[in-house]
């Protein structure tokens, strides 16, 4: 498959045009050739010099990840930046990065993944960013206990050894579930006014407490990468639907 028509493809699929406005991310082909070829495409949650590595000795052709270099673009390729860069030009590698749109995409993006994890239904977007979401709601087919509920989680996330953290000021059953994966506690609002019961995310900040506790709702820090490997494990099924080879490389931080 020819480069450019393997990018054209994942821009449709994921609709990255849709969040061209609102990501501080350059989502797309990041880095890459204008002509090239793609037989083997790895994928990772973060593009970073080791997974930029492992792909070229996987002999991949492109790497996915969900997150990326730029981020606003680069003021110098010097220092760290260049030493990141340097396996992919030394290896013909390309990186293809899918930020805010793997995580609000609400059948292969990852709190897609989360809901299908918790096995929730009435499903709906959640997590609004301007005219898009960056995550999802639903109801739980058995409600959980807090309890229950982070037990599922750590059993099933790949934490890096870390336990499931939670602020526990919700009801005792917990049956409406808000989902944005990352850092999503700037939504806590949001969630309060849908009468979420539960916030599930991967990291929290200072002000989460006090505002959790006040809004009277569970919030679940299930960690930033284990909750970010949903979208690109999706991704990677899409493109082995396209008869290309694949492979994935699992480095977690346990952050």
């Amino acid at each position: 498959m020819q480069l450019t028509e393997f990018v054209d493809r994942l821009d449709e699929t994921l609709e990255t045009d849709a969040y061209a406005d609102l990501d501080a991310s350059a989502n797309g082909l990041q880095v890459g050739p204008e002509e090239g070829t793609v037989e083997c495409v790895a994928f990772a949650v973060d593009g970073v010099a080791q997974t930029f590595e492992e792909a070229a000795a996987a002999g991949a052709d492109v790497l996915v990840t969900h997150h990326g270099l730029s981020w606003g673009g680069f003021d110098r390729v010097t220092g760290r930046t260049y030493d990141r860069l340097e396996p992919l030009f030394e290896n013909d590698l390309a990186l293809y990065v899918s930020h805010l749109p793997l995580d609000g995409h609400q059948e292969f993006g990852n709190a897609a993944g989360v809901a299908d994890l918790l096995e929730l239904e009435d499903r709906s977007p959640f997590g609004e960013l301007g005219p898009e979401f960056v995550g999802q709601r639903g109801v739980a087919t058995d409600p959980y206990s807090i309890g229950g509920l982070r037990d599922r989680l750590e059993g099933e996330l790949d934490t890096g050894g870390r336990p499931v953290r939670t602020l526990e000021f919700g009801p005792d059953e917990i049956e409406e579930l808000a989902i944005v994966t990352g850092s999503g506690t700037d939504w806590l609002a949001e969630a309060e006014a849908v009468g979420a019961d539960a916030l599930v995310t991967g990291e929290g900040k200072q002000q989460a407490y006090h505002e959790a506790r006040e809004a009277g709702i569970h919030v679940v820090l299930a960690g930033h990468y284990a909750t970010e490997t949903f979208g690109v494990r999706a991704v990677r099924g899409i493109v082995e639907e396209w008869g290309l080879e694949t492979t994935y490389l699992d480095v977690p931080t346990g952050l």
